[in-house]
């Protein structure tokens, strides 16, 4: 049986975004510093990442998807973070943004990969973004550089 397992090394030259919910900002911001730490630490120049905020969760597939649609990144990472309030808000806004990167990864082809929080409290969101439970915008970016190694070697 022949196993493909992708590297967590960029290839020279590859560029990436991070499409990030301005929403939250004080985890987002953490999980963007993860995700950028991340992939140069992985070999990805820092004038290769482009950065994109958006107001909320909400409006990332969109932008994600023109991102991805251009062929100039090999992955998008979707970051943002949504914490479940008392109204269903929440559900809808989680839902439709998961829907949504889905849909446009598979659409375009390119790695979208989605490092959206969705937790029940902000004390759940802070262990997510570099506290307790490690940062989600740093094993996003992990997830990106693997997918796009396994995807290379299937060409």
């Amino acid at each position: 049986m022949k196993e493909i397992v992708g590297s967590l090394v960029a290839g020279e030259g590859d560029k990436y975004a991070i499409v990030a919910g301005r929403f939250n900002s004080l985890i987002v911001d953490a999980l963007i510093e993860g995700a950028n730490e991340c992939l140069i630490r992985h070999g990805v120049d820092d004038d290769d990442i482009t950065l994109i905020k958006v107001p909320g969760a909400f409006e990332i597939p969109i932008v994600a998807q023109r991102l991805a649609a251009t062929g100039d990144y090999r992955a998008v990472l979707a970051l943002g973070a949504v914490i479940r309030g008392a109204t269903p808000h929440f559900d809808f806004v989680a839902g439709e943004c998961a829907s949504g990167i889905m849909k446009a990864s598979l659409d375009t082809g390119c790695p979208i990969i989605f490092g959206v929080l969705t937790t029940e409290t902000i004390e759940q969101a802070l262990e997510r973004a570099g506290t307790k439970a490690g940062n989600k915008g740093a094993d996003a970016a992990m997830a990106a550089l693997e997918t796009v190694s396994a995807l290379e070697q299937i060409r």
